[in-house]
């Protein structure tokens, strides 16, 4: 009997840790500095949150951005603490935690830094493609870590098609896997236009453009207008892709494709795609949406 209990809880284990297989710590973009937090006995890293300045996390979607943040307490007071994020260059969300006490089962690796509070959690749900994530600590005091965990999860299947923008975007034929794709080339004097017909889902993929110049991972951003009024800044990055080439060379390597997506209200709207950076070179773009909603296509 006590055998076939221990193969339950070994099986009830293994089930668990398949279910959380797909979650992963994500480390921001731009974490200059680390805080370590020791939780019954385990080390985890932490992140400060600013409050001049944004701490930005890059994920790929469809999944869900657990957000854990703790406040620095200094003495035995509970304390109020405000966070607030912002997805893709929309409006801050703000997100309040009151009558925070110290968490008696955590310390900070740096006794100096006071106690740890008790976490204050809240999770984002992020739609398919690149998804650039900011969090800003809402005041000077108190000082706020934070940590981040990404769960993936699956979406429907979708047959998806490709289209054409308006003119007059420069056509470029690549080559992935034996496979020839048509992108087309916009920079920030010619940038990608769409018209199309909702409600309906545009999908635009990114590959930066390589020149020899241009060595390891590339950040970039584009900026997304709906019907001439800013809808999403994206902040994405890029290595050189490993697959895909040109099918005519041209000096250059394309990066690996980086997916942005767009939610198309009711109605015949325009869009317009423009790269943000001065210094960095063109982006080719493959436009695609779904088979079923070809019937809205302008």
């Amino acid at each position: 009997m006590k055998s076939l209990f221990i193969v339950f809880i070994f099986i009830a284990f293994s089930f668990l840790t398949l279910a959380g297989s797909n979650t992963k710590v994500i480390k921001p973009k731009n974490a200059a500095s680390k805080t370590m937090i020791i939780i019954w006995g385990k080390a985890r890293t932490y992140y400060p949150l600013n409050y001049n300045h944004s701490t930005i996390v890059s994920v790929k979607g469809p999944g869900t951005l657990k957000v854990l943040t703790r406040e620095r307490i200094q003495s035995q007071n509970s304390l109020d603490y405000t966070v607030y994020y912002s997805i893709n260059g929309e409006q801050k969300n703000k997100v309040n935690f009151n009558n925070i006490y110290r968490d008696k089962k955590a310390s900070f690796k740096d006794s100096k830094l006071g106690f740890p509070g008790r976490a204050g959690i809240f999770s984002i749900e992020l739609g398919r493609g690149e998804n650039t994530i900011e969090f800003w600590r809402g005041n000077e005091k108190p000082l706020i870590d934070s940590r981040f965990l990404f769960t993936e999860t699956k979406e429907k299947k979708i047959k998806w098609v490709s289209m054409s923008p308006l003119f007059p975007n420069e056509p470029v034929s690549l080559v992935t896997n034996e496979e020839v794709y048509t992108y087309y080339r916009y920079t920030e004097t010619k940038p990608l236009r769409v018209k199309v017909t909702g409600p309906t889902t545009l999908r635009v993929l990114n590959r930066i453009e390589n020149h020899y110049q241009m060595k390891g991972r590339i950040i970039y951003r584009i900026q997304v207008k709906e019907d001439k009024a800013v809808m999403n800044t994206y902040q994405l990055s890029s290595v050189r892709s490993d697959v895909t080439v040109y099918k005519k060379g041209c000096g250059k390597t394309p990066g690996k494709a980086n997916e942005i997506v767009i939610s198309v209200p009711g109605g015949t709207h325009l869009y317009q795609i423009r790269p943000l950076d001065k210094d960095k070179n063109s982006i080719l773009a493959r436009i695609l949406f779904p088979k079923n909603d070809v019937k809205l296509k302008e």
